[in-house]
């Protein structure tokens, strides 16, 4: 039978099924609370929506009486599509949870009980990040005192990434030294202590840092990731950490942090022997620490990161690290990565870059000078990134020059505040060619000369690095 065979009721009965199935599949229900209109399965299909209309429309049944039609539908439809969300599977409604802000998933929790359950599922509280700053100091709204309380009382065992984020204020670094302090019943394996503006941390009683820290150091016994740079941390509180995750311990930065001695971190890379990664000051650094850190027993390091800083200057002098320590580390870790950030003056540099040294990234913060640079070139043939924040008035082209000649995996440079000439540019990207993928020097850093004026230089790079290139421009404001 075709269907112009049907009765009119049979296919009044078929359009109005259409109806239902498209409204069921397509219709972002409203709810009396809240808006759920964030959630992405509940989105309207504008697709559907338009066979719905022209269903609607060719049924001479619809056209007696649209208004009324639509109402009593929407009504019984919304009902209906309540009824399917509120019985969807607990996996389905975390899935959707998991996508959503915290803020739009505690209002998603108050719809109904079912949903409200799946709010309190573990799964949705591994990750948590503490947001806590005072209206005076902060640009960052902090998280609600009773959503801590909750946390602490109802997810604490839950929890296993974590950070804090506080502002400039003594308040809030104790704010979250207090949250710390109750985390006493934690698995946490990922523990990060940031401050947006200066280190916060080290304003407030260390005594207090220190007993709140350990809180977490002793009770959660599985602790893979720490980062707690800038912060009152001393060496007594990292044995604790080490007597406690030894075994697990495998990302630790603590640059800034004043009260921890070459002994303290020396003893974390002697009993965590799969410790990959590690940050820290430079006045940390001994041959010691590295010859700890080549063990046979100890892990290959990844990384290694160390900032020169001189709060003093004139004042401090720094240890030279011996050639055959940092050999010993690169024969156990060949593809460690050596990351060196130096905040110094110019009369500070004596020590460093004497003696072949293995980093692989160099950033000069302050002025730098031109022997310290030749240096460089000749003491590293390890380096492939280079940041010259600044020099003075005295061109780099030989320095620059050498460089590209003998650090051959030289890949990223960055110049700014200093000079080279054309030519002495040209050279250096042809001595590196297309291996230097990232070149970023301002346009003031390069001196016309008789070869190459500013309107012909972008060519020649461009030529040699194998794709467009031009200078950076200062933005003038």
């Amino acid at each position: 039978m075709d269907v112009g065979e049907y009765p009119m009721g049979a296919v009044t009965s078929f359009h109005l099924s259409q109806v239902n199935c498209n409204l069921q599949a397509s219709f972002s229900f409203p709810n009396p609370k809240d808006d759920l209109s964030f959630c992405p399965v509940t989105r309207m299909k504008r697709s559907n929506l338009s066979v719905v209309n022209k269903i609607i429309q060719s049924s001479p049944v619809m056209k007696q009486s649209k208004l009324g039609f639509y109402s009593s539908l929407s009504q019984t439809h919304m009902y209906t599509a309540l009824a399917d969300w509120g019985s969807l599977p607990h996996h389905v409604v975390l899935h959707i949870f998991q996508y959503l802000p915290l803020i739009d998933r505690a209002r998603a929790s108050s719809v109904c009980r079912r949903w409200n359950e799946v709010f309190h599922i573990p799964d949705l509280w591994r990750k948590f990040e503490f947001e806590l700053t005072q209206p005076a100091t902060s640009y960052f709204k902090s998280t609600h005192p009773d959503l801590i309380q909750q946390i602490i009382k109802k997810h604490a065992t839950h929890l296993q990434y974590v950070s804090f984020k506080v502002d400039s204020s003594t308040e809030s670094a104790e704010a979250a030294c207090d949250i710390l302090s109750q985390l006493v019943n934690c698995s946490i394996q990922t523990l990060g202590l940031i401050s947006t503006a200066k280190p916060s941390f080290m304003n407030m009683s260390k005594s207090h840092f220190v007993s709140a820290l350990t809180v977490v150091f002793v009770n959660s016994k599985s602790l893979s990731s720490i980062k707690i740079e800038g912060t009152p941390v001393d060496d007594p509180s990292l044995k604790i950490l080490v007597a406690n995750n030894s075994d697990t311990l495998r990302l630790l930065k603590m640059s800034s942090c004043p009260h921890v001695s070459s002994d303290g971190i020396l003893c974390v890379a002697d009993h965590c022997q799969g410790l990959k990664e590690l940050a820290l000051n430079y006045y940390m650094l001994s041959d010691e620490l590295l010859l700890a850190l080549s063990s046979e027993t100890h892990v290959n390091l990844e990384h290694l990161r160390i900032d020169v800083v001189s709060e003093n200057p004139g004042q401090i002098e720094f240890y030279s690290i011996k050639k055959q320590s940092w050999d010993a580390l690169i024969k156990h870790s060949p593809g460690v990565n050596i990351v060196m950030y130096f905040f110094l003056y110019e009369e500070e540099f004596e020590t460093f870059f004497k003696e072949e040294t293995p980093v692989t990234h160099l950033y000069f913060g302050r002025s730098v000078s031109k022997a310290v640079l030749g240096r460089v070139g000749l003491n590293c043939p390890r380096l492939v990134e280079l940041v010259v924040c600044a020099n003075g008035l005295q061109t780099l082209d030989d320095e620059l020059i050498c460089i590209a000649k003998h650090c051959k995996n030289l890949t990223a440079l960055g110049l700014s505040e200093c000079e080279v000439s054309c030519s002495a540019l040209v050279e250096c990207v042809r001595q590196c060619g297309r291996r230097l993928t990232q070149l970023s020097i301002m346009e003031e850093v390069l001196i016309p000369d008789g070869n190459y004026g500013l309107d012909e230089i972008h060519t020649e790079v461009s030529k040699h690095l194998g794709r467009i290139w031009f200078p950076e421009v200062m933005p003038i404001w």
